[in-house]
């Protein structure tokens, strides 16, 4: 915070201040700094616009001299814009001046009138052009980082998933509403469905994020050992496998890739739609055909048939393993002993 000059309102500002605020008729009021003291400089009627009066402005200014200019607005007009002009060719002495009084002015006159600033070193500052130019910096959203755009694209995303129930003719909608609402075209779903009558079967999804739809990457044969291969190594992928190993019963596997060197807004989009996906495929195939437990992987080079074997037989070790040689007993809640009895001789 910038220290305050001290300097003082003259009797004879404030009046001409107020005047302006209730005649409604002038345009600029011109300040300056003389003797240790903000004194009003000339008041400037309204002729038109404030568009078309700013192109006289800089004729009240001097080259070399810092200013204030309280400028009236037209809408509302009640509604005034604090000009604070000093050029790069002042004097040191006055720019520091004026640097240090400008909030002494405005809250001298009450800051209540004031809903914009201008901070001007030229003329040029002041221009038509310049003021729409410094509205247009104004209006414009807050500058975001690259990760924070990111963001703000997936929440925006995730906000238009939320639409109706049904698309067009040709994109239905996923079947459970959690997550994402990713819309399923009929390509998808027939391929999901072919699943069941199929051995050794990929079906690869993808998302388009324009449309917030599911859509059919390809289907091909593939063993377990060569799914690292078939499923992209950078972008995120949603795969149901038709898998039959040696000696288990066959069943479709969904596996989400998510490769950590794909983009943030990719990731979050696919993370939210992995539950919708997993159940609206549930629904489509026979009952416990789609295995309980998902894959998931952020390096799809790691995908085999050992792989799938450890993590669908976890998830079918649904209780502990007893330890031989050790049997369990259960014992009955044993009530903790009282305090010992004390006796009184």
């Amino acid at each position: 915070m910038s220290a305050t000059s001290g300097i003082g309102l003259s009797e004879e500002l404030v009046s001409d201040f107020s005047r302006a605020v209730t005649s409604r008729d002038v345009r600029f009021l011109k300040i300056s700094i003389r003797n240790e003291t903000l004194v009003s400089d000339g008041t400037f009627p309204s002729q038109a616009s404030l568009e078309s009066d700013l192109a006289k402005l800089n004729t009240l200014l001097e080259d070399n001299i810092p200013a204030y200019v309280l400028v009236r607005l037209d809408d509302p007009p009640t509604e005034w814009l604090s000009v604070h002009y000093v050029p790069d060719t002042a004097k040191v002495r006055d720019k520091m001046l004026y640097a240090s009084t400008r909030n002494t002015l405005t809250k001298g006159l009450g800051s209540t009138h004031f809903t914009d600033t201008i901070f001007a070193t030229s003329k040029d500052d002041v221009t038509p052009a310049a003021y729409a130019a410094h509205k247009r910096h104004v209006a414009a959203p807050a500058p975001m980082s690259a990760r924070e755009k990111e963001m703000a694209d997936v929440l925006a995303a995730e906000k238009q998933a939320g639409g109706g129930a049904y698309g067009s003719s040709r994109a239905r909608q996923n079947h459970i509403g959690t997550g994402v609402g990713l819309k399923w075209s009929p390509d998808v779903e027939d391929a999901v469905k072919e699943l069941a009558t199929a051995d050794n079967r990929l079906v690869t999804i993808t998302i388009d994020p324009s449309s917030e739809t599911a859509v059919l990457k390809g289907t091909e044969d593939s063993t377990a050992d060569e799914l690292g291969d078939k499923l992209p190594p950078s972008d995120p992928t949603f795969a149901f496998f038709a898998w039959s190993p040696a000696g288990r019963q066959r069943q479709i596997v969904f596996i989400y890739s998510c490769p950590s060197s794909s983009p943030i807004k990719h990731r979050m989009l696919y993370s939210s739609g992995s539950s919708s996906v997993y159940q609206a495929a549930k629904a489509l195939l026979p009952p416990n055909l789609l295995a309980g437990r998902k894959i998931e992987t952020s390096d799809p080079k790691e995908l085999n048939d050992s792989l799938l074997q450890a993590e669908l037989a976890h998830s079918n070790n649904t209780s502990p393993t007893p330890t031989p040689g050790v049997t369990e007993e259960t014992k009955s809640f044993a009530r903790p002993r009282g305090p010992a009895r004390r006796y009184v001789h």
